[in-house]
């Protein structure tokens, strides 16, 4: 039974069912959790809530119950409009998502590792934000996750596996409760790498074979783990145990072809994939995003869905946010945003005279509106340079 109550009556041993703010709005990141720690109830007290719910089958019930509070009925979702910005409006937003992702995931995927059972269900809130950090401009929370070390890798991956996705699904114009499924799928693809010994998983050096089939056993395990759990559907499911799959059913782990690989597969393959290899990891550093799209161009034909790919490449750019490049007008810029006329023709930040050899005042460019154009992709090594921190992320 639900009920709702003044955040002043809350008491250790409450089951809290939903908080009645907005996610990034409490300290938080589950949405249902049994209040066992006074730390967590002062928290909850400080945070200027003012409401949650409490199930009282699974938790204590208020000390003196009052009739008009016997019984609630559940909440319902309020449908929130959702407004396109400019990128530099939304970074900030999309910055505290990123945080608190990642708080969330290393939080559910520890549990795991140490052998407590996944409530992917406590990510709900979580997959909405990011969903709505998306639908506003997809180009702040995406830069964002791309920023990582090999250190926290293997959660920032996950979100920005389940950003990707998303991104992806609205690209393909997927429902609201696809594009959700397709979120949470992304978001615990890689749980079953919890399963794997860290020593073979933050391993600097050259995988053994030995050791490279231990890593290649993280599907089957993932999807035995969220199996296990009963609070998924089949599409988190399908992307857990197949996103390692290939068209051409040279992938693993069975080998499937064709159709007999889910949308929501091909799907998790591509995303899987431009987001390992644009990331620093524990044995090697990361491709620019130009090249890694150059890259899984190549490798189209028999790894990925070409459908999927090119709305893929629709949704990052063919030159994503951060990449470094050489104008004809011989002056060297950073993309900031991707504009709806030409996947050839983002919106860059200028900011170095190649002819004059110096720095420029910088100035944001839109290229679909002036005669000037790509002619290249420059090493931001080579110029000392570092994209992302130049165009404000």
């Amino acid at each position: 039974m639900l009920k709702k109550i003044g955040v002043e009556k809350v008491r250790q041993g409450m089951y809290i069912q939903e908080i009645c703010a907005n996610w990034m709005d409490h300290p938080f990141w589950k949405s249902k959790f049994l209040l066992e720690d006074p730390k967590d109830l002062n928290a909850l007290k400080q945070s200027g809530v003012k409401e949650v719910w409490i199930d009282i089958s699974k938790g204590l019930d208020v000390e003196i119950v009052k009739r008009e509070e016997a019984q609630a009925p559940e909440p319902k979702p309020v449908a929130q409009a959702v407004i396109q910005v400019p990128i530099h409006e939304e970074l900030g937003r999309a910055r505290a998502i990123r945080n608190k992702a990642k708080e969330a995931v290393t939080s559910m995927f520890q549990e795991v590792r140490m052998g407590k059972a996944l409530h992917p269900g406590d990510a709900a809130g979580l997959v909405d934000d990011i969903t709505l950090s998306v639908t506003r401009n997809p180009s702040a929370l995406l830069s964002l996750v791309r920023l990582k070390n090999k250190d926290d890798y293997t959660y920032l991956h996950s979100v920005a596996v389940c950003a990707l996705m998303v991104a992806l699904g609205r690209q393909l114009g997927l429902e609201a409760d696809a594009l959700k499924s397709a979120g949470i799928a992304g978001l615990f693809h890689d749980v079953g790498k919890m399963m794997i010994p860290e020593e073979v998983l933050n391993k600097p050096g050259k995988l053994t074979d030995e050791e490279f089939s231990v890593i290649r056993t993280h599907p089957e395990r993932g999807w035995e783990i969220l199996k296990a759990s009963r609070e998924v559907d089949d599409i988190a499911l399908d992307v857990c145990r197949h996103h390692h799959e290939r068209v051409d059913g040279k992938g693993y782990p069975d080998g499937l072809s064709g159709d007999l690989l889910t949308l929501f597969a091909r799907m998790g393959a591509v995303c899987d994939v431009y987001d390992a290899i644009t990331s620093v990891r524990c044995y090697k550093a990361g491709w620019d995003p130009a090249d890694a799209i150059r890259k899984m161009a190549q490798w189209q034909e028999g790894q990925f869905d070409a459908a999927v790919f090119k709305a893929f490449v629709k949704t990052v750019g063919i030159y994503p946010v951060g990449t470094l490049v050489r104008l004809k007008s011989m002056r060297l810029a950073i993309v900031t945003e991707q504009t709806a006329r030409s996947l050839l023709k983002p919106i860059v930040k200028v900011i170095f005279s190649i002819r004059a050899n110096g720095p420029l005042q910088p100035e944001l460019v839109d290229l679909s509106k002036i005669h000037d154009e790509i002619s290249g992709v420059e090493d931001p090594e080579k110029w000392k340079i570092d994209p992302l921190v130049l165009a404000g992320i």
